[in-house]
């Protein structure tokens, strides 16, 4: 079929949009740390059922301790600082804005990459960041009196959405270096899918040292009863069912297959798609009207996020 891995990429920049959506509204009910436990915990299962049909342990088996450092180190900056900065970030200005603020993942992986890994920072990649910042600057702000310009968000919003995008670029630089120190410690005689399950067990990881750094924090600000009573809602339980299967699951499943069918720089292109994707079933739900600005400026951060992949 052509253009198949084209076709799936655009599936899970829509999948990518459902998660949003139902984030959003599991925040809202369950709280922001409420809602990742619960998310991260249903992952940890699917996951598990999942490598143990296909290599035949229902665990990340052959994992290395250099490779559990750095997915555990990528789980705490990717998900739980960045998904904690991502979903109390839908709780200010919404989903439609926090996946706006996504698309500084790409710059900010860029410059970890440099920082960290030693990758050359090249005119194309700065040209692209300052691309997307435009993109989001014209989003977010607008004239005020005189000269002065506004921001027309939440000052508290736009910080969290800057971190979710940190977050979610210095982590996956992170899990870039475990994820090949754990394809170093698989041996000769493994089962033969182990080597595509990889990524599927890495998550793994970084699932439940996600888990584990959010019922921490939890602990810490007496706040467990509140998910012992998100257990009992049957509402919330179903938001974070379904954000959980569009994302680790549906989501990582497709986008991992998509990249076996067309260039990864096209792929990942229309995989980021989901600020645009989510502007208006946002929009119709919370029955917002999108201005012209805001449209201005997803297009152009997804130019900038086009120029990462494809230049």
């Amino acid at each position: 079929m052509n253009h198949l891995g084209e076709i799936i990429s655009l599936i899970v920049a829509a999948s990518w949009t459902v998660t949003a959506l139902f984030a959003d509204k599991a925040s809202h009910r369950l709280g922001s740390m409420t809602a990742n436990v619960l998310r991260l915990s249903m992952a940890i299962v699917f996951l598990g059922v999942l490598l143990w049909i296909t290599v035949g342990h229902p665990y990340p088996v052959y994992a290395s301790r250099d490779a559990w450092w750095w997915l555990a180190l990528s789980a705490l900056v990717g998900y739980v600082f960045g998904d904690w900065c991502l979903f109390n970030c839908y709780l200010s200005i919404g989903a439609r804005f926090g996946q706006l603020f996504m698309t500084l993942a790409p710059p900010m992986a860029a410059i970890a990459g440099w920082a960290i890994l030693g990758e050359t920072l090249t005119w194309k990649s700065m040209l692209a960041m300052a691309v997307t910042l435009s993109g989001i600057a014209i989003s977010i702000l607008s004239k005020g009196e005189g000269t002065r310009v506004k921001l027309t968000l939440p000052f508290k919003g736009v910080l969290l959405g800057l971190g979710a995008g940190l977050g979610q670029g210095v982590g996956l630089v992170l899990s870039k270096v475990g994820l090949q120190h754990y394809a170093d410690a698989i041996p000769a005689d493994a089962p033969s899918l182990m080597d595509e399950m990889l990524p599927f067990a890495s998550t793994m990881i970084r699932a439940v040292i996600g888990a584990a750094g959010f019922l921490a924090l939890m602990a810490l600000q007496k706040d467990l009863p509140r998910l012992k009573a998100a257990v009992h809602d049957r509402t919330g339980m179903r938001y974070a069912l379904i954000m959980t299967l569009f994302g680790p699951v549906f989501g990582v499943s497709l986008s991992l297959m998509a990249v076996q069918y067309t260039n990864a720089g096209i792929a990942s292109t229309l995989m980021a798609l989901t600020p645009v994707f989510i502007l208006f079933p946002y929009a119709f739900i919370y029955k917002q009207r999108i201005k012209l600005r805001e449209i201005l400026g997803v297009a152009v951060s997804m130019t900038g996020v086009a120029l990462f992949f494809l230049l």
